[in-house]
């Protein structure tokens, strides 16, 4: 009885998860987040320094995604574009040998990787920085 009551909230919490997810890209699918003015939150690190955080442009990124538009997608966040899709095939692949999804030696890599990116894209006349389409 119990693991049924269990299996059950697993389930809707699963469902409730994915309905999210699907919500949360609809609305970056149809409200475009290169726009000024949009509702989307503002990124707290970029607020904080001026500089743009490893994932800013993600937003916008997903959009160009959904939207077919590859190159955008690269110019506004090709660190994110590449690198979260290898990471999740990663942890996925140690998750299924049965090791730990994250080992010390590879969380000083991932940070130690989005530093030098945060660096490199303040860069002065960095080409690859989020873009704003004014209004």
């Amino acid at each position: 009885m119990a693991r049924s009551v269990l299996s059950i909230r697993t389930g809707a919490l699963s469902i409730g998860t994915g309905a999210l997810g699907v919500g949360a890209l609809a609305y970056v699918g149809v409200v475009d987040p290169h726009r000024p003015g949009t509702l989307f939150p503002p990124c707290p690190f970029h607020l904080l320094t001026g500089w743009n955080c490893p994932l800013c442009g993600g937003l916008r990124m997903t959009h160009d995604l959904l939207h077919g538009d590859l190159g955008a997608a690269v110019v506004d966040n090709v660190f994110a574009l590449v690198g979260l899709p290898l990471l999740a095939i990663w942890v996925v692949w140690r998750i299924r040998r049965g090791e730990r999804a994250f080992s010390l030696p590879a969380l000083v890599v991932i940070a130690a990787a989005a530093v030098a990116w945060t660096v490199v894209r303040n860069l002065p006349g960095f080409p690859l920085v989020p873009t704003l389409i004014s209004q």
